[in-house]
């Protein structure tokens, strides 16, 4: 391998990926790549193809004052899960819950800006994430990092003590719910092979067993279920001047819209932990609201992807109630969340792909993370350092190719590929750039408002390339029609 090749291929190492950290976090690209959004914009043709079919009616969906509803639940929804809150261990409910609130107090739940069709937006519910050191979530291309929960063996500084407590208690949680999703998959799995030899009538809600995991399927078994990281969400509905309404059954106002959580392993388990707070709780009255679902009590929504047929589902979620989206459930359904009137907090645990898009994703988010802990400053540190590496690697090419003696058809050929990087980062560059001044960005919180970095004059000498790549592109591609006939 010649000295320039040796470069080249070390872009291309540089580019796709850095090194492997801690924990098995991977740190990378200096740039995001450009990735769809939940749902978007794939499921906008088919959406609005849904909307013009359905014209002025409603879906029927069900809930459970109606007769047919846990028919329904069996037949078309047996991989959804509720473990109702007396089920859990009361000590684990005060410790979470405590955690929640302790959260809120200090100020560590986040609006998250987001991207969706071109715009910049603050979501209506406030995130945190909390999960495996060095791991990462992306939803609606911004992507959110981990505060790191106390793992055997991490050594890792909280900003206070609750902090600590609150996320030791997100610890155990993620720690129940992952034995329990074992047993769940264990259950689902015993029944339906038992459906499958003699039609047995399944269960909706069956009671656990320890008896019959096939072991051949164990490790993928683990893989599915390993939640790796949670999502706290938390929204109080009286604060919120607008909430969508939903469009295809009149379900009511929505906290979140229908979706697939995406970025997850494939076929991994989703587990929530709902909690709604300060003041009784509402509880269904079927004088007040004799048909669909009681605008007061929160929800979780389910449908079939893009069925008009199949009726959809509302599951009341009361204070303390779990559910489980088992196996492939999250890929084959949608899934919303409806609004009731109390403040709600929820856990999310998941199974998160290891991704990459870091450094300007980190940044986006301003300090946010120093409320809860400095681990991120090590990682990032890090990764920036590899990122100048990377840098100087791609002007030490550029530099090689200016020289003379090259045959053409191999100057080409790496000039075609230098274009494709350099142009793909130029373009990112300037819409994180964009992003970071909008007004939405600039209109936050000190702490929270986007950080445009890496950044720099184009004149630092101190840099090996400009910040604006437009003329190095430029030159690159008048090199290239000179050579064309």
């Amino acid at each position: 391998m010649t000295y320039f090749e040796m470069l080249l291929a070390d872009i291309l190492i540089l580019e796709g990926v850095f090194c492997h950290f801690l924990f098995s976090a991977h740190l990378a690209d200096e740039e995001p790549r450009k990735a769809e959004s939940c749902d978007l914009p794939r499921a906008i043709q088919p959406k609005q193809k849904l909307l013009k079919e359905l014209g002025n009616r409603w879906l029927p969906y069900l809930t459970p004052k109606d007769a047919e509803f846990h028919q329904l639940w069996q037949e078309n929804y047996s991989k959804l899960i509720l473990r109702e809150a007396s089920r859990i261990p009361e000590l684990l409910h005060k410790e979470v819950q405590k955690a929640f609130l302790t959260l809120r107090k200090h100020n560590c739940l986040f609006q998250d800006l987001v991207r969706i069709k071109g715009k910049n937006l603050l979501t209506p519910v406030s995130r945190l994430l909390i999960g495996n050191p060095g791991y990462t979530y992306k939803y609606l291309n911004s992507r959110l990092f981990t505060v790191p929960w106390p793992v055997e063996g991490s050594n890792i500084k909280y900003t206070e003590d609750e902090i600590f407590a609150a996320c030791t208690a997100f610890y155990k949680l993620n720690d129940y719910l992952h034995k329990d999703t074992i047993q769940a998959l264990d259950k689902l799995h015993l029944i339906k092979s038992k459906q499958n030899e003699n039609d047995a009538v399944f269960e909706m809600v069956p009671e656990l067993s320890k008896s019959g995991l096939d072991m051949r399927d164990d490790k993928e078994l683990k893989k599915r279920t390993a939640y790796n990281l949670t999502l706290l969400n938390y929204m109080d509905p009286q604060k919120m001047s607008y909430l969508k309404e939903e469009p295809y059954f009149g379900m009511g106002k929505m906290a979140v819209s229908w979706h697939h959580d995406e970025n997850l392993v494939e076929r991994s388990t989703v587990a929530v932990y709902s909690y709604s707070c300060e003041g009784p709780e509402v509880i269904d009255d079927d004088e007040q609201s004799p048909e669909g679902r009681n605008p007061a009590v929160w929800h979780v929504g389910l449908k079939i992807a893009w069925d008009i047929e199949t009726p959809g589902l509302a599951v009341p979620l009361h204070q303390g109630d779990c559910y489980l989206m088992l196996d492939d459930l999250n890929t084959t359904h949608q899934h919303c969340v409806l609004a009731g009137l109390q403040p709600r907090f929820s856990s999310t645990h998941r199974v998160a792909e290891v991704e990459f898009e870091w450094l300007r994703q980190f940044w986006f988010h301003g300090h946010r993370y120093k409320k809860c802990t400095d681990w991120w400053h090590q990682p990032i540190s890090e990764l920036e350092r590899l990122w100048k590496k990377m840098e100087c690697v791609t002007n030490a090419v550029l530099c090689e190719i200016r020289k003379e003696g090259w045959p053409m058809e191999q100057k080409n050929e790496i000039i075609t590929d230098l274009l494709a990087l350099l142009t793909t980062r130029q373009e990112l560059r300037m819409e994180w750039c964009m992003r970071c001044q909008s007004r939405v960005a600039q209109n936050l919180p000190e702490d929270q408002r986007p950080i445009c970095w890496p950044y720099w004059e184009d004149d630092d000498p101190e840099m090996p390339l400009p910040f604006h790549l437009s003329n190095i592109i430029l030159e690159l591609q008048g090199q290239l029609l000179k050579t064309k006939p």
